[in-house]
């Protein structure tokens, strides 16, 4: 099992060049590569040239610090076609960054527009006939998560659809953070999906649900929005022993990212206490 680090507080102080160290710095021996400005933004196309990819490379080489995933985040679901086929265009380039940058892995979320599903899925789908023979030419795994506000939020549904796409290499992300949105169901979510959980984010979130849907107070009435937190283990209302006791009745043995964002001035010691409180939990339920 390999415990990374996502290290996204630290993205408005150190270049993506600089990330390794950091990475390094706060006792983790693995890192995810979340949207970035200066690297793979939100929605856009890759901002890296090769020259930077290269640097990239040798920093985390120097910095004993394996990338352990690739995460754009493109709308490659719509909402439109000019959108999708931008996205594309945008997820070739991003595979082939993360061929040069020796990973085997990349993330993402399905994206598209949960009011207009059936439309959503279509265009996922016209993109993944797209995508496929890149991914399997190159050899890339992909894992796909269901996000607040994708076409598709519940858990199980997600893992059917990822089943449903029907390639080995294609596989199940569980997210931590998102647990009140997709179901608040980790034993079953992680029970379905067996074998196709392969990653997992992790970060504690209060639940949205709870006082009668009245915790988060949004004006007007009605809005759809989807509010959560990425916080640090302890913060929030997560039962993490629920989480990793269905991991280990399914065998996990992949990634397990930690994922805190917006407490960018205590990230250091943050990142710190996440890779003890994960490695607790490793150890609890996988033994040492």
């Amino acid at each position: 099992m390999k415990l990374a680090l996502d290290p996204q507080m630290f993205y408005a102080t150190h270049s993506v060049l600089d990330l390794p160290d950091v990475v390094a710095r706060t006792g983790y021996s693995w890192m995810e590569l979340s949207p970035k400005a200066d690297f793979i933004p939100f929605f856009s196309h890759p901002r890296a040239d090769d020259a930077t990819v290269a640097k990239l490379r040798k920093r985390a080489a120097d910095a004993g610090v394996g990338i352990a995933s690739v995460l754009p985040v493109l709308r490659w679901s719509g909402p439109g076609e000019e959108e999708r086929q931008a996205a594309v265009r945008a997820w070739k380039r991003a595979v082939q960054i993360a061929v040069d940058l020796g990973v085997d892995t990349m993330n993402s979320e399905f994206n598209g527009r949960p009011e207009a599903a059936e439309f959503a899925e279509s265009q996922f789908l016209r993109s993944m006939d797209e995508l496929i023979p890149v991914f399997e030419r190159e050899g890339m795994k992909l894992v796909l998560e269901p996000h607040p506000d994708d076409f598709i939020e519940d858990g199980h549904a997600a893992v059917r659809l990822v089943r449903g796409l029907n390639r080995d290499w294609i596989s199940f992300l569980y997210c931590t953070p998102h647990t009140f949105h997709q179901g608040n169901d980790a034993t079953g979510i992680i029970a379905e999906a067996a074998e196709k959980v392969t990653y997992v984010h992790l970060a504690d979130t209060l639940d949205h649900t709870a006082s009668n849907g009245l915790r988060y107070i949004v004006n007007p009435p009605g809005s759809t929005v989807r509010v959560h937190q990425h916080a640090e283990i302890g913060r929030g209302e997560v039962d993490f022993d629920e989480v990793f006791a269905a991991l280990a009745d399914v065998g996990f043995d992949g990634v397990v990212s930690s994922c805190v964002f917006g407490w960018e001035e205590r990230a250091e010691e943050i990142s710190v206490r996440q890779r003890e409180k994960a490695t607790g939990l490793v150890e609890k339920h996988f033994g040492a």
